[in-house]
């Protein structure tokens, strides 16, 4: 009798296992098809109308393109100034990383907001807040009096800036929740305080600060908003190349050689940032994040902290600040001068007020948001047991939006989503889905830590028990992922609100989101351009820094991922 029920234990194990395998394929049917249809057809749409001409392939323009000196210029640019840019961010960001994940003080969920605003912040509005700070008239030409070649040095530390919340998240979430007793038992052992930490500590970090510095490094590279805003025709990366090659040369060859030099570039670092973050999952010994901070104590933690907050202050805040008070710097004085001439449309960048950017971005934003996390949730569930190099592809697959020249696939829709059945050129739906394709990763990240930290065991129980695998997420998972889905929906929010290089291509004159309105209006000539500019750029970094505040409220220490 007991043989006869184990192996009805294990037959109905053994379906249960085959049930879940085929729910994980018919999970990951969704977001395959998603991203091969709004993401893979139109760049690889891009690529073809570039590379193939009169029916003919000419893939010798690959070494032509490769061989100017002007692209090997920019080839060089982007490249050092990402190796800079991620070697600045780490020695600036780390300390910050250590106070945030050790440390329990007053006012450290608003601090926390306030460095991960910038990272949801258009990467046109970071161009904007370093353009008031050190630019043309910037507050250091005010100081100084005297004008320097500041470009390169804005462009760093605008980068320092926007990636500070990276390193700070990515690794003092993991810094959160090493057990301080292993490094505090080699210190009874005799090792100092460097040696204990270089040792223990360290290797451990090991994992987390490389796939920092790969997003970093990634982000950079791909850097477009910034360096279009501050570089201007000496600076540019191979994003704000291929922009420049597509919008103003119309010269598709050259964006398509460049769009695949990047594609190469991107999906070599996704590959060793997806090597990193499994050495990451490995055996770790981790505890409750609330239980490792502690108040600060002794002189040497309390002037780590200060350091710290002033470096929040002088490398966020004061850019910011710079920013708002650009807004309200009027022609007459202090007032709302710039913030009124938003709800008129004299000015003639726009077919409506300025103003009505808002509203759209809102209502885009919101749309965006419900299909990233439709489909990144489904992505998720179907990546939470680790099984092979099909999953494991799926997984770099999602990461790509986040490298591929986002201007590719703007100008890709353009071209491929004009025909019946899917003929949206002309329809509001363009967008969302453009947006939602950067935030569908940022839903896997922030949900997948938490999906794979829920015990495997109690879904097998539930399938053998006769559950089916909807029913096991709705009974099992969704109760304790609920917070992570919330704050995974807030962060595709807040980056749906900020997504430029696609937008800018597809967005309509009578219906601009706030990013593409605030580069229209740089792009200007005369001080009312640049006050609105200021103004609207303003209102969108308060909407993320509410969605930001809002965030930390429901954040719990368990609830981690990689952004």
């Amino acid at each position: 009798m007991d043989l006869a029920r184990t192996e009805v234990t294990k037959s109905r194990s053994r379906a249960g296992f085959s049930r879940g395998s085929a729910a994980r394929l018919g999970l990951m049917a969704g977001p395959v098809a998603f991203f091969a249809l709004f993401f893979a057809y139109p760049v690889s749409a891009i690529v073809a109308r570039g590379l193939h001409i009169d029916g003919v392939w000419q893939f010798g323009r690959i070494t032509e393109v490769l061989g100017e000196s002007d692209i090997r210029h920019v080839l060089w640019f982007t490249t050092w100034q990402a190796l800079a840019s991620t070697a600045l961010t780490l020695l600036i960001a780390l300390p910050g990383a250590y106070v945030f994940a050790r440390f329990d003080f007053p006012g450290k969920q608003a601090l926390r907001a306030v460095v991960t605003v910038p990272f949801v912040l258009p990467t046109v509005v970071v161009g904007t807040a370093f353009l008031a700070l050190i630019g043309r008239g910037g507050l250091f030409d005010e100081l100084w009096g005297v004008r320097l070649d500041t470009t390169v040095w804005a462009i760093l530390l605008a980068h320092v800036f926007f990636n500070y919340a990276v390193v700070v998240r990515t690794v003092g979430g993991l810094w959160s929740q090493l057990d301080p007793r292993q490094e505090e038992a080699a210190r009874m052992l005799g090792a100092s305080r460097w040696t204990a930490w270089r040792t223990v500590t360290l290797p451990a970090l090991g994992p987390a600060v490389a796939a920092a510095a790969l997003m970093v490094f990634l982000f950079t590279f791909t850097s477009f908003g910034v360096v279009q805003i501050l570089g201007g025709p000496a600076y540019s990366t191979l994003e704000v190349e291929i922009y420049r090659q597509t919008a103003q040369l119309l010269d598709l060859p050259t964006a398509a050689v460049l769009t695949i030099v990047q594609f190469v570039a991107v999906g070599l670092i996704l590959a060793v940032h997806a090597w990193t973050a499994r050495r990451r999952e490995s055996a770790l010994k981790l505890v409750d994040a609330s239980a490792v901070a502690r108040r600060p104590r002794g002189a040497g933690q309390w002037t780590l902290l200060g350091l710290v907050m002033a470096t929040v202050a002088l490398l966020i805040l004061l850019p910011l600040g710079v920013l708002i008070q650009r807004s309200f710097d009027g022609p007459d004085g202090f007032g709302l001068t710039y913030y009124k001439e938003l709800t008129s449309a004299d000015g003639g960048a726009f077919l409506v007020p300025p103003i009505e950017a808002v509203r759209n971005s809102l209502e885009y934003a919101v749309v965006a948001t419900a299909i990233a996390v439709v489909i990144g949730g489904l992505a998720a569930a179907a990546l939470t047991r680790r099984a092979g190099r099909l999953v494991r592809g799926f997984d770099a697959l999602l990461m790509l939006p986040l490298g591929v020249s986002a201007v590719t696939v703007g100008f890709g829709f353009l071209i491929t989503l004009d025909k019946p059945p899917l003929d949206l050129r002309a329809t509001w739906i363009l967008v969302p889905l453009a947006q939602a394709l950067v935030g569908v990763p940022f839903v896997v990240r922030t949900m997948l830590p938490v999906l794979r930290a829920v015990d495997g065991r109690l879904r097998e129980a539930a399938a053998v028990l006769g559950a089916s695998p909807l029913r096991a997420w709705r009974e099992v998972d969704l109760p304790m992922v609920r917070r992570a889905l919330l704050i995974a929906a807030g962060f595709a929010f807040a980056v749906s609100l900020g997504e430029f290089g696609a937008t800018v291509f597809i967005a309509r004159p009578d219906n601009p989101t706030l990013p593409v309105a605030v580069a229209r209006l740089l792009g200007r000539a005369g001080d009312l351009n640049y006050g609105q500019a200021m103004a609207l750029s303003t209102i969108l970094m308060v909407v993320c820094a509410v969605s930001l505040l809002l965030l930390e409220r429901v954040r719990t220490s368990r609830t981690t991922g990689e952004f």
